[in-house]
């Protein structure tokens, strides 16, 4: 398994491609049940195949990943070649995961306790693994509106 198995609510909200998934592999629902009494590590093979293949698809159409601290905010755009972040480093006590700390952050973007950074950084041979270690690590799929919002701001 390259990536990790999706959860049983994940499953649940996949469950019609889960079938047609089951179905390309000409598996039928008797044949299913079947596998999973029987052959649980048949069974099991089968879903970590399928969550691989959902996770392989969302990650090449992920354009945006945040991952968002008490202190910083680290916004990366996903290029083909390479991922361009926005780092914002907040130097006093505010915490920006309140709301009255991004508030804070809103109304005071040129304070001099704000601290603005960017940087390219280059993939691994394997780009979609490189996202998916950042989504283990805290960050998430997002449409981007933060990292475009800021990108504006400073550049």
């Amino acid at each position: 398994m390259k990536y990790s198995r999706l959860t049983k609510e994940q499953f649940e909200e996949l469950h019609q491609e889960f079938i047609n998934f089951l179905a390309t592999q000409s598996i039928t629902h008797d044949e299913w049940t079947n596998l999973k009494a029987n052959k649980p590590d048949l069974a099991e093979m089968e879903l970590d195949v399928f969550s691989d293949l959902i996770w392989e698809g969302a990650l090449n159409k992920a354009g945006y990943l945040e991952h968002i601290s008490a202190k910083h905010m680290y916004l990366f755009q996903l290029g083909e070649d390479k991922m361009h972040a926005i780092v914002i480093n907040i130097k006093n006590d505010v915490d920006i995961t309140t709301k009255e700390g991004y508030n804070w952050l809103r109304e005071n973007l040129m304070d001099e306790n704000i601290e603005f950074l960017q940087a390219d950084k280059e993939y691994t041979d394997d780009k979609n693994l490189d996202k998916f270690r950042m989504i283990e690590q805290g960050a998430v799929i997002t449409k981007g509106d933060l990292y475009i919002y800021f990108d504006n701001l400073i550049n």
